[in-house]
């Protein structure tokens, strides 16, 4: 298990109804209907920082705790290939058409479960998580059955070039 620790997507400056969830007041509201109510009451004189407010999202330091490494990789290696024991189409990790907004898998690369934190090509770092890991979701074998090769561009249907080529036959020039 691992934690991932970066920088998350940056939104910009938004308001309290994007940035902390408020619900929305009436439609005839006076002054805007995307805002707080009440930010407070008379006394304290000054607003508690408890109260959602308007300002910077996104762009924040975060660390996403016990990711499990499903596979790891190394350039030029056959460990680049998306095959499995399960699975033994001979494909590589990249699928069709590349990753969005990145590109071909050339590299070393790491196969973590669930999300990471921050846009594509941002920089993160990795370490071995503090935490000693006792449960049995942490301890159990992984079994890589399947890698979706297929694209992520669209509804991808095909896991290779071979394969959508045999489905479509000769297409006109």
């Amino acid at each position: 298990m691992i934690d991932i620790i970066g920088v998350t997507k940056g939104k910009g400056y938004e308001g309290v109804v994007t940035r902390w969830g408020v619900t929305r007041l009436p439609r005839k509201t006076h002054r805007g209907l995307r805002k707080v109510a009440c930010i407070g009451a008379w006394h304290p004189a000054r607003v508690s920082f408890t109260v959602a407010r308007a300002g910077q999202n996104g762009y924040h330091h975060r660390t996403e705790m016990n990711k499990k490494i499903y596979k790891l990789g190394k350039a030029g290696d056959e460990s680049h290939t998306a095959v499995t024991e399960f699975d033994r189409t001979d494909k590589d990790i990249t699928p069709m058409g590349g990753f969005p907004h990145y590109g071909v898998v050339k590299d070393d690369y790491i196969l973590v479960k669930g999300c990471c934190v921050g846009p594509k090509k941002r920089v993160v770092t990795l370490r071995q998580s503090l935490l000693k890991q006792t449960s049995r979701l942490a301890m159990e074998e992984i079994k890589l059955k399947f890698i979706d090769t297929s694209s992520k561009f669209g509804h991808g249907r095909f896991q290779t070039t071979q394969e959508k080529a045999k489905f479509y036959g000769k297409l006109k020039a």
